[in-house]
């Protein structure tokens, strides 16, 4: 099919100076979404695209089956909140899971919160949630089409009542009730000039700490915490489990490393009135710490402090010097830990990551002693729900062709079983019929690389199936197996491989495998991922005209950045709202948040760096090769 491309206006007076190297910039014209010019040149976009994707011989029926396929129900773990359950319920196509209450796990459920009636078009969308500590009250969040900007409400949660508090002017925030239940604390950005409805690409800076105290305006929230001097510095406070601290974790970027601050809110006798008199317990970048639980002053956090892939250490706010810490469990040889959660009030839950698939293990709180291990299949916790004044627990595991299933364990009962609570099933999709294989490949410089890959069983290794590669590799963030319907069509019904490549940068092993895919080492997530599709073609899954990749966000600068490199390897790419300029994204949102993983190009050594994957100056290549990119225009962080 013959395209007519649109022609894109080339301003070859805008040229940008980098550290004395000279950068044509001729299209920075589209960083103004709002411009006639963008507007026109966005339609005519679509105008050649949609068309096509119009004509697709399969289109109706893909969307048929996915149709049929994604019908099937969707739960969340319950958790309890004073005396009653909650949970997400979705009937199967609905837009948005709506959260149900019962008074007893036995008891019939009714609708308490329902995010379809937010809006009569659907745009406006559930973000975040708290509930007090009684559970009386609910603080919720609202967001319309797709902004990152928040609208917080609140709610009696006896009858539903919706109450007149409004928060707004909300952004990355967090929402920590204190233990009276008399307000919570959540984050705010000061007014700016111009629009701020999700579509702005202006930075955003100076967020401040408040405490709102239900009932009265925002007007008069007090304020907690700021930061004049460091404009970046991005916070969320968290009260501990016995109400009696609040803890300040504040971030610059995306690193996983942040300072701990606290404040004794006994020593407030006067209430919460001003500026809180924060203790400054760690008060650099050099680790992360992660509040777990507390006795008194004894609290516990999970860090990587000396341990890329985490440990588990008792600070005694008493003795706070660091020669006083004390590990109460250790870092694992291999594994990472992901998350650690206190039960019961004398159990420590810890999910491990390891190769890639959770594992779940029991611990004493006072002790570190291991108690056993939950058994699992391979696959992801993607949920898990008990707070420490309860006595049971909840988890929700997921895999490449399991939907869900939620476990439940009553902690008071010997021996512990945890049993199957709820399993989700799909009609019509018979998990058996299909293979999920993990592998482990040579990158260039001989690390091994793991990588998932879904078939059908029985399938010939002779190079004839379509495969999709997608990748991620960035921010820390592991990629582990999920269930995805999209994804089972394009195996089932198209005879298609699927191969997820969990490459450096992510926390598959923790910081050292994410260091190893940051700043200059960035291009190695780059030649990962090419490897990745070197060892498909290879082993006879796919071929080169036959492989699709994929990626979003930080996946969509790795796949765009993997065309230019090695275009000859695939037939199609899907870049999905990529950070596609690397020398300027820092100027625009939050992008001066992801310096930390990319570098910023104000910096002469990290330019250099950078100039190699910025896709803008090498985007020659880009019609060699079927290529969807796909932008948007309403999100507040990917800006066209």
């Amino acid at each position: 099919m013959a395209f007519q491309y649109p022609q894109a206006y080339r301003d070859e007076a805008v040229v940008d100076d980098y550290h004395g190297c000279k950068v044509p910039d001729p299209y920075s014209w589209l960083e103004d979404p709002d411009s006639e010019k963008t507007q026109a040149f966005v339609n005519a976009q679509n105008q050649l695209t949609l068309p096509f994707l119009e004509q697709c011989e399969v289109r109706d029926l893909f969307k048929e089956r996915m149709t049929e396929l994604y019908d099937y129900p969707k739960y969340s773990c319950p958790f309890k909140r004073g005396n009653r359950y909650f949970h997400f319920y979705n009937t199967g196509l609905q837009n948005q899971s709506v959260m149900y209450v019962q008074e007893s796990l036995d008891a019939e459920p009714t609708v308490f919160l329902d995010p379809n009636t937010f809006s009569e078009d659907g745009t406006v969308a559930l973000r975040g949630y708290a509930f007090s500590e009684d559970g009386e009250y609910l603080a919720y969040g609202t967001s319309a089409s797709g902004s990152d900007w928040v609208e917080i409400h609140f709610l009696r949660v006896e009858g539903a009542v919706e109450l007149e508090d409004r928060l707004e002017r909300v952004k990355f925030s967090c929402m920590s009730w204190t233990y009276d239940g008399k307000g919570l604390f959540y984050n705010s950005y000061p007014e700016q000039d111009g629009k701020s409805d999700g579509t702005e690409t202006s930075t955003n800076l100076h967020q401040k700490l408040y405490y709102h105290i239900l009932g009265t305006p925002q007007s008069e929230d007090v304020l907690c915490a700021e930061f004049p001097d460091h404009p970046k510095w991005m916070s969320g406070a968290e009260v501990s489990d016995d109400g009696r601290y609040v803890l300040l974790s504040i971030r610059e970027g995306c690193d996983p490393v942040n300072r701990l601050w606290y404040c004794d809110l006994q020593t407030t006798s006067q209430g919460i009135t001003g500026l809180l008199p924060w203790i400054k317990l760690i008060d650099n970048f050099d680790a992360e710490y992660e509040y777990v639980t507390n006795e008194g002053t004894l609290f516990t956090f999970k860090t990587n402090l000396d341990a890329p892939r985490y440990r588990l250490i008792n600070i005694d706010f008493a003795s706070p010097d660091q020669s006083n810490w004390k590990e109460l469990i250790p870092q694992h040889d291999k594994d990472v830990i992901v998350f650690a959660t206190c039960t019961y009030s004398s159990f420590l839950f810890v999910c491990f990551l390891h190769d890639v698939k959770n594992v779940l293990k029991m611990y004493r709180l006072s002790s570190g002693e291991e108690l056993r291990t939950f058994p699992l299949d391979v696959g992801s916790i993607v949920g898990f729900t008990g707070r420490k004044r309860d006595s049971e627990i909840f988890y929700y595991f997921t895999s490449f062709l399991s939907p869900a299933i939620i476990y439940h364990c009553d902690l008071t009962k010997e021996p512990l079983q945890p049993h199957v609570f709820r399993e989700v099933t799909v009609k019509g999709f018979n998990p058996a019929d299909y293979q999920t294989t993990q592998i482990f490949f040579p990158s260039k410089d001989g690390t091994q690389i793991p990588m998932f890959i879904v078939h059908k069983k029985g399938i010939k290794l002779d190079g004839s199936h379509p495969g999709f590669l997608y990748g991620y590799g960035g921010f820390n963030i592991s990629i582990t197996p999920s269930y995805s319907v999209s994804r089972l069509i394009f195996v089932r019904h198209l005879g298609g491989v699927l191969a997820v490549a969990n490459i450096r940068g992510g926390g598959e092993y923790g910081e050292t495998w994410h260091k190893a895919g940051m700043l200059a080492n960035k291009q190695n997530c780059f030649t990962d991922f090419q490897c990745a599709a070197e060892y498909l073609i290879k082993e006879g899954y796919t071929s080169p005209s036959k492989l699709t990749i994929n990626g979003g966000s930080n996946g969509g600068l790795l796949v765009a950045a993997c065309v230019n490199q090695r275009p000859e390897l695939y037939g199609c790419a899907v870049a999905q709202v990529g950070v596609m300029d690397m020398l300027k994204f820092h100027k625009f949102t939050i992008g001066h948040a992801w310096t930390t993983d990319f570098g910023c190009s104000e910096d002469k050594e990290q330019y250099q760096w950078l100039i190699k994957g910025s896709v803008l100056p090498g985007c020659f290549f880009f019609f060699f090769l079927k290529q969807i990119i796909t932008l948007t225009l309403q999100g507040s962080r990917f800006p066209v």
